[in-house]
């Protein structure tokens, strides 16, 4: 189906063709650049296009594909750096330097590199679409190759075989081969859908102590510019207990992608040993790639993510920042010339980011097998206003809220996480986790940690009135202890081996020796010991819990 260009307004483009669907993609001009189908009129469609559209003229080509933006799934995936379109920047940058060509265009996934097929299904057998028939190992993963649709297996050979190449066949003729495609829009399908009760470790004491983040769940980390957001998304991807990783670049900027690359591939995984990137997915999508691309790739990221999930690994999913994907957003929106909504974001910003968020969850998945997929998304409001559509959007439908202090950035404390504002949704199911798994002791430590936090807090005002010396002895031990737990507990050094990642086990242990700590002096003080005398007493080397 082909026709001509008839208008064009920066990257949106309209042309003559009819018999489009909503989300094809349509290939436009002589170089042909990527589009999608954003409206569509009786006598024309509207195209968004992926690319930068600087030299397109009236009257080029334009070409519709019958196809929705997909994305190539299959081995290989893993340590692979990819664009908004799941274009692969690492071939393109050997096969064009450094600069992208408009149209250019390499598949996802090495063709030619060979992978030792495993049957797992025999000749006769009937499979269900999404049904495990054979496995490739993709360095330290087992890679298992499911059935793309139902059917009888005729033949299933074992041996070594191209990405795309058939290993096998169904009854009816139809070709099996180890990839597939899956249009980037469409949620991949499973049996049902789990309530999340396990916990999703990230190493951060503050998080994991306070506001735990479940396997399966969504978080928003908000914060404005210079808070720490994507130190700690990095920090996160590092050190979190799941299996593997998709890091979305939404908007970027790129020194930033640059300095998170070069990290990742030289950094030691702390879980296996082996490097980061083997077990990491980067979707870089900087803030001078075009709008549209933007906008694609968190959707070409969480299909890639779920396809891991089924089967049946924990799949983390970080996007910094999810702002300038609205933002993406809200400029198409306004080329199309549609109503907007407040501050100019489309009307459907809320159930476009709902319908996002709802990807995640811990899933029983068509081969039978248990996965999740978790989302962390960081959220840029202007002027850190956290009552802006962006992050009130997020908030309907983010199981965890954690809140970045620009007060606390700028006192050096990291995480910036203000302890007062965040919350987590999942911190019940979470707590008999940990009660069960770690100690009896974790909910009373992590009652008493609030409680010395939250009576802090009201205390200031009376020391900023009399003074702290004119405080009595036991207020003055709550400042004591609470900044203790600031400064020693709730505060980690990112760029320290030893403290940027802590276990639950050893956070309860600095909690505890904190909080007996001020036990002991508090039954010091009912003695009429002074707080001085009692601190001297004690000699704790606080440095070294």
């Amino acid at each position: 189906m082909s026709g001509r260009i008839i208008g064009i307004a920066g990257p949106t483009v309209t042309v003559d063709l009819k018999g489009l669907r909503l989300y094809e993609i349509v290939l436009v001009g002589e170089a042909r650049l990527t589009g999608e189908v954003v409206r569509l009129e009786r006598d024309r469609a509207v195209v968004q296009v992926y690319e930068d559209t600087r030299g397109l003229s009236l009257g080029e080509p334009a070409r519709g594909t019958s196809t929705p933006l997909m994305a190539q799934l299959g081995p290989g995936l893993l340590s692979g750096i990819f664009d908004g379109l799941q274009r692969p920047l690492d071939r393109l940058l050997e096969r064009d330097g450094h600069f992208m060509a408009g149209g250019s265009a390499a598949a996802p996934l090495a063709d030619r590199r060979e992978w030792r097929f495993v049957p797992e299904k025999l000749a006769g057998e009937q499979v269900a679409a999404g049904e495990v028939i054979g496995q490739v190992e993709e360095g330290n993963f087992r890679h298992l190759v499911s059935a793309s649709r139902a059917g009888e297996i005729a033949e299933l050979a074992a041996g070594t075989f191209t990405l795309c190449g058939q290993v096998g066949s169904y009854s009816d003729g139809g070709e099996i081969s180890a990839c597939q495609v899956w249009p980037v829009r469409r949620p991949r399908p499973f049996r049902r859908k789990l309530a999340p009760g396990e916990p999703l470790v990230t190493g951060q004491r503050v998080v994991d102590f306070l506001y735990p983040l479940a396997r399966g769940g969504t978080a928003i980390i908000p914060g404005g510019f210079g808070t720490g957001k994507t130190i700690l998304e990095q920090s996160v991807a590092k050190y979190a207990d799941v299996d593997l990783v998709v890091y979305v670049g939404c908007g970027e900027r790129g020194n930033e992608m640059a300095e998170l690359l070069e990290e990742f591939s030289d950094l030691a995984d702390p879980w296996t040993g082996r490097r980061l990137m083997e077990r990491t997915i980067v979707v870089a999508n900087t803030s001078n790639m075009p709008v549209a691309a933007r906008e694609a790739s968190i959707y070409t990221a969480v299909t890639m993510a779920e396809y891991y999930r089924d089967m049946g690994y924990h799949v983390l999913l970080l996007a910094d920042s999810i702002s300038r994907w609205a933002e993406a957003l809200r400029e198409i929106s306004s080329s199309l010339e549609e109503m907007p909504g407040e501050e100019g974001y489309p009307t459907y910003l809320a159930s476009r980011m709902a319908g996002f968020m709802e990807r995640a969850g811990v899933v029983e998945t068509a081969n039978g097998t248990i996965g999740s997929l978790s989302m962390i998304l960081s959220v840029s409001p202007p002027g850190g206003d956290f009552t802006e559509p962006v992050t009130q959007a997020c908030l309907r439908g983010a199981g965890a809220f954690l809140m970045l202090d620009a007060s606390l950035a700028h006192r050096r404390h990291y995480p910036a996480v203000n302890w007062f504002h965040s919350y987590s949704l999942y911190g019940q199911a979470i707590l008999q986790h940990f009660t069960h798994q770690i100690s009896p002791e974790w909910p009373a430590a992590q009652q008493r940690c609030r409680l010395l936090l939250q009576r802090e807090e009201a205390l200031r005002e009376v020391a900023e009135i009399v003074g702290v010396e004119g405080m009595q002895e036991s207020d003055r031990l709550i400042l004591h202890s609470a900044e203790r737990i600031r400064l020693e507990f709730l505060r980690q050094n990112a760029y320290s081996e030893d403290d940027a990642f802590t276990p639950p086990e050893r956070s309860l242990q600095l909690i505890t020796a904190i909080l007996a700590e001020h036990q002991r002096i508090e039954r010091r003080l009912a003695e009429k010991v002074t707080l001085k005398e009692a601190l001297e007493e004690g000699e704790v080397d606080h440095a070294a819990l």
